[in-house]
């Protein structure tokens, strides 16, 4: 591995470990915060909620600001604004200020991904990206039990307040060491280009679909569990901590299969499954079986990184990467806006059954979109990479 190598590594490395922490510091506390601190009401919350997504839906502008500025420093400024939104929540007085607070966080978190995802993608060769994403998603996994951990330790003794703080800071000034440190930008394309083809259709309508899928399930999965099942918030909290446990160690697995079975078929696994996770869900009334598919399905989900290596093997230039990566961003939160008012609808017209009926179908359509894979021979160019 040579030296710009393991300075790649490094600098994507603590850049995710950073994003993942203070976002999981945020993701764990805001809800007790908005209640028991600003006194925020259920039609509050659900404002506050929609307004956050806002920010993934413009995520396309991380590819103009790549024509200005590398991904590295993009990386970089995106976790400062994390640790300044994650500051502000613990600042705010009001629910306005509250909502600002939030869409900032949001901003930093949304814009981060698509970076990140394009810098492996750029740089690492088509055999090892899987892996490598693979990797970064690990140790996302792990720097968001460590945020765990900490809220357990600390948020009850300081206070939700001075944790956002210290924490933010703490964030926002890792973030600005590394946008002075500038990151190995040396390593990607000089150029950028905002190119959409039709050519990549498949990459599109996938993205879409993939993004309903995970709507459907993270909209509609617990609150079936809560609300027909009357499940505990601490039997919720075991969930989530059950699926965080199992990411650190399956993202790093799911990656290294994808670059040895390929992306056709790792996808045509998880949608066959998927199929009988949704149905399962509609019909199934053990509540201990649809726990096991809750967990699955966030095992599944890790699949979705497939997606953006397909595209790495189907662009036609590196300098595309980045505006396709973060309109992909764009068409998923297009499905947010749109999946969970359907399925809710569907739901109260026809039943609970309903919105996994319809998860159903995007997984049955999406399997069968995934037989019309097809990437080019490995090219020599893109072989060669990061190890």
């Amino acid at each position: 591995m040579t030296s710009r190598d393991r300075h790649l590594v490094a600098y994507l490395m603590i850049s995710n470990f950073l994003m993942a922490f203070g976002y999981r510091i945020w993701e764990a506390t805001f809800n007790n915060f908005a209640v028991e601190e600003m006194d925020v009401g259920p039609a509050g919350i659900g404002i506050i909620q929609a307004v956050r997504e806002v920010p993934g839906l413009i995520g396309f502008a991380v590819a103009l600001i790549s024509l200005i500025i590398s991904e590295v420093r993009i990386m970089a400024l995106s976790i400062s604004v994390l640790g300044v939104g994650i500051i502000m929540t613990g600042e705010s007085l009001s629910i306005p200020v509250l909502m600002v607070s939030t869409v900032v966080m949001s901003m930093g978190f949304h814009f981060f991904h698509p970076c990140s995802n394009a810098v492996v993608l750029m740089v690492v060769g088509e055999r090892n990206a899987p892996k490598r994403i693979g990797q970064l998603r690990s140790l996302s996994a792990f720097a968001a039990l460590s945020a765990t951990g900490l809220v357990f330790l600390f948020a009850e003794t300081w206070g939700l307040r001075k944790l956002y703080v210290i924490v933010g800071m703490g964030v926002a000034v890792a973030g600005f060491i590394l946008m002075l440190h500038g990151g190995p930008k040396e390593a990607l394309p000089v150029h950028r280009r905002v190119r959409f083809r039709r050519r990549y259709w498949l990459f599109y309508t996938l993205a879409f679909l993939m993004g309903s899928r995970r709507h459907i399930f993270t909209t509609f999965a617990i609150f079936l569990l809560v609300r027909e099942y009357g499940i505990s918030v601490q039997t919720t909290a075991t969930l989530f901590l059950i699926n965080a446990l199992l990411n650190v160690y399956s993202m790093q697995r799911i990656g290294i299969l994808i670059g040895r079975i390929g992306e056709r078929t790792m996808l045509s696994i998880a949608f066959s499954t998927l199929c009988f996770v949704f149905l399962g869900y509609a019909f199934i009334k053990s509540i201990a079986i649809l726990y096991v598919l809750f967990v699955l399905d966030n095992i599944l989900f890790g699949f979705n990184m497939a997606l953006p290596t397909y595209f790495q093997k189907i662009a036609l230039t590196r300098e595309e990467i980045t505006s396709n990566i973060s309109f992909q961003q764009t068409i998923n939160h297009v499905s947010a806006i749109i999946v969970p008012i359907v399925g809710g609808a569907g739901w109260e017209l026809f039943g609970s059954e309903a919105p996994f009926l319809i998860g159903f179908c995007i997984v049955f359509t999406s399997l069968i979109l995934t037989q019309f894979m097809r990437v080019p021979e490995l090219r020599i160019g893109h072989v060669h990479g990061l190890q």
